[in-house]
């Protein structure tokens, strides 16, 4: 597999564009990170560059090797630099330990709004090549998930029909809504 196959795999960009953000400090430490280890600074580019609203990513190492170009001895130490030098937290995946999730240092880059990076370890992107998966000769050949209403292009409402009435439950005991008081009228007779 390719590098531009593992590219073509990729989820489209989102609305919001394809902006990623850096602290100006995180430049310079960057530029000393090109000097101590090439090869870690190439992957911190390959790996910020792949992140999703939450600063993570989901990546095997064999795709690693695959989109650095390099050994996976190689991959393995930079990652070693990237994770010792705190550019990246990593999380295995699974029991072997050969996919994980990297959540790439908030301080350093992050995509979306900055009030949802703490969110990292709970969502990523995830890049996933052919040969990865189990059931690879079936792929493009499954069945279609159920397909779920909902608006397509050009419509303007979602189908209707007849359908259950909307749940209701009583008043909680003691929390019953208060009526407003009838009003008497006071006659002048």
């Amino acid at each position: 597999m390719t590098l531009g196959s593992i590219m073509q795999t990729l989820p489209e960009k989102n609305a919001r564009g394809t902006w990623l953000q850096t602290e100006r400090a995180a430049h310079e430490a960057w530029g000393k990170l090109i000097d101590k280890s090439p090869k870690a600074a190439k992957l911190m580019h390959l790996l910020t560059a792949r992140v999703g609203d939450h600063n993570a990513v989901v990546v095997s190492v064999p795709n690693l090797t695959r989109l650095m170009d390099c050994s996976r001895p190689t991959v393995l130490r930079a990652l070693k630099v990237l994770r010792d030098d705190r550019w990246i937290e990593v999380r295995q995946i699974g029991g072997s330990g050969t996919t994980n999730a990297y959540i790439i240092n908030n301080r350093v880059a992050w995509h979306g709004s900055r009030d949802g990076i703490r969110y990292g370890l709970f969502s990523a992107n995830v890049l996933v090549s052919d040969d990865e998966q189990p059931d690879r000769m079936e792929l493009g050949k499954q069945e279609p998930l159920r397909d779920i209403p909902a608006l397509r292009q050009g419509e303007h409402q979602l189908p209707t029909g007849p359908g259950l009435p909307p749940p209701s439950e009583p008043a909680l005991p003691g929390m019953e809504a208060d009526l407003p008081a009838a009003r008497q009228v006071e006659s002048d007779e």
